[in-house]
């Protein structure tokens, strides 16, 4: 009996315990719609946060319940988009292909370095260090922190600066959230023309700096038809939905900062 009465006691809080979840659950029960299912297993799974939710199963939840446009997974391109519309029985939203750039090109024939630095090799921590170790402030550091976090490899360091293989990029922006000079956006991928450099120093110290700096001379403001690219605080910078793409301004640039980046090959 000593042993009976607490093995009787423990299985009946047991069963009490299972009988009371169980009433839980069908009274607290609520109803999934399938389809928020469906359009989780049609996006790419990435949970990168460039729809501007929480994850797939967040936008996916967005579009079922609240009406959210289809077309903003940007990994998943049109192919998710199509897949999105079919479970809908809507028509396909149109998907405008984007890719990161990076906003730099101090490589290093064009800067150099201003110490080295002996802790761990990541952009972040050298950051910490009176504001990195390049001679230009505003510059890519160069130790692949953006290449870190790329799920698709489309991003490498070469000659000490990043650089984005559309081909591959998902647009993501997990590689622009990690750096730590803020270099890289997210633009259309049929807008080539960008600006290389991010520095907000007046061009006789970027030009002291980085031989491949932004003066702030203002030719290519002026240069533009579409008025597309304007200097603010030394520093030129284009607005994608003015761009046409004419190159106007990158024939004008006297330090040639200003380079037509298009969809190139996947290179080995």
């Amino acid at each position: 009996m000593t042993y009976i009465i607490p093995v009787l006691v423990l299985g009946g809080c047991g069963i009490l315990a299972g009988v009371l979840l169980t009433a839980a659950a069908k009274v607290f029960h609520v109803e999934v719609d399938e389809r928020v299912e469906k359009i989780g297993e049609a996006l790419p799974q990435a949970n990168c946060g460039a729809c501007g939710y929480a994850g797939c199963s967040d936008y996916a939840s967005a579009i079922v319940e609240k009406g959210a446009p289809t077309n903003l997974c940007r990994p998943g391109g049109a192919d998710a988009a199509g897949k999105i519309a079919a479970i809908l029985g809507t028509a396909v939203a149109e998907v405008v292909p984007m890719t990161a750039v990076v906003h730099c090109n101090g490589d290093c024939n064009a800067t150099q370095t201003a110490f080295e630095f002996d802790g761990v090799q990541s952009c972040k921590a050298v950051k910490r260090f009176y504001g990195g170790n390049g001679l230009c402030k505003y510059g890519c550091i160069g130790l692949g922190d953006c290449v870190n976090v790329c799920e698709h490899g489309a991003i490498k360091v070469e000659n000490g600066v990043a650089k984005v293989i559309p081909s591959l990029c998902g647009a993501c922006g997990q590689c622009a959230a990690v750096c730590p000079n803020q270099l890289i956006s997210i633009k259309p991928l049929a807008k080539h023309i960008d600006v290389l450099c991010s520095s907000a120093a007046n061009g006789k110290e970027t030009k002291l700096s980085c031989k491949n700096g932004c003066i702030g001379c203002k030719i290519c403001e002026k240069k533009c038809p579409s008025e597309a690219i304007k200097v603010e605080n030394f520093h030129a910078s284009i607005d994608y939905e003015k761009c046409t793409n004419c190159g106007s301004c990158m024939a004008a640039c006297p330090v040639k900062v200003i380079h037509s980046c298009e969809p190139a090959s996947v290179q080995e």
